[in-house]
């Protein structure tokens, strides 16, 4: 059996910054992936995309990352342009893939499988209350979240939420999806709202104000460390969620999880791209931020 699965679409991103414009590969499947590689973890990726980026995949795999590939029409396409605070994005989608189907998942068996939707279909109620008969589900609910009109990517409320978040274990969001997710601008309230709702773990991420995780009923307060450089911030929440769930699954506790996690996005904005460090990287951090 697996320790992780990340189910989600590898996309060809385009980050425009205050500083550089950059062409390269993203999406939660991307980073996660990066940043699970060099770990001691048994993992597989379950992505989606065109052939013609299909060079993707083959660079995971050169990193010893194990991939099963859904054939799609198209690859995801985001444009990510970010402001001087790179706490704040503005997403245009430009290209979609093809949805997730539960046939081809029939045979992974996960002790947790991560889900990364980028947009509100790409992965069903259904394919989720699938998944939770064979392991915990962790869940990005950014996709849910996005509504594209005119290729720009607005904010809106997910209609479903209520029926899938009861199979869902552990769910990943910003304050600003939170508040989408709930209504409620109180993030104690939004994630005892979500625990109402089913959830197990809340983890709730501030970009430079640190992140908050939630679990039956008590709080955990994680900081968030200055990196030594502010490069890049795209994928620091996927990072973070690498981070995080890894340590879940070896057993450590909330508190010492989120805090690698943080550790990890930290080390990750200093340089563009995804995480390309090792877990003792990430244990030295530690020893001198804290």
């Amino acid at each position: 059996m697996l320790d992780l699965c990340c189910i989600g679409h590898i996309t060809s991103d385009k980050v425009v910054t205050t500083k550089t414009t950059m062409h390269m590969a993203g999406g939660t499947a991307f980073y996660f992936s990066y940043a699970v590689s060099k770990l001691d973890v048994n993992y597989l990726l379950v992505t989606a995309l065109a052939p013609a980026e299909m060079q993707y995949v083959a660079d995971l795999r050169d990193k010893g990352v194990e991939v099963k590939v859904q054939p799609s029409a198209h690859t995801v396409y985001f444009e990510n342009i970010y402001a001087e605070d790179q706490d704040q994005r503005t997403q245009n989608v430009l290209e979609k893939a093809d949805p997730f189907e539960i046939e081809p998942l029939q045979t992974v068996d996960a002790k947790i499988f991560h889900l990364g939707p980028l947009l509100a279909d790409d992965i069903s109620t259904p394919l989720i209350k699938n998944l939770a008969t064979k392991g915990r589900v962790s869940l990005d609910v950014q996709g849910y979240l996005r509504k594209v009109v005119n290729k720009k990517v607005h904010a809106v409320d997910w209609p479903g939420k209520k029926e899938a978040l009861q199979y869902v274990h552990t769910v990943k969001a910003d304050v600003a999806e939170l508040q989408a997710l709930t209504g409620l601008k109180d993030t104690a309230q939004g994630a005892k709202l979500l625990a109402d709702w089913g959830v197990k773990e809340v983890v709730i991420t501030n970009g430079s104000g640190g992140s908050v995780i939630y679990s039956e009923g008590k709080s955990y307060t994680i900081p968030a460390w200055r990196p030594r450089t502010v490069v890049d911030a795209t994928g620091c929440g996927d990072t973070y969620m690498a981070g995080y769930l890894y340590r879940r699954v070896k057993g450590d506790s909330i508190q010492h999880s989120g805090e690698f996690a943080a550790a990890m996005a930290s080390l990750k904005m200093e340089r563009p791209g995804p995480f390309t460090g090792t877990e003792e990287d990430v244990i030295q951090f530690l020893k001198t931020h804290q």
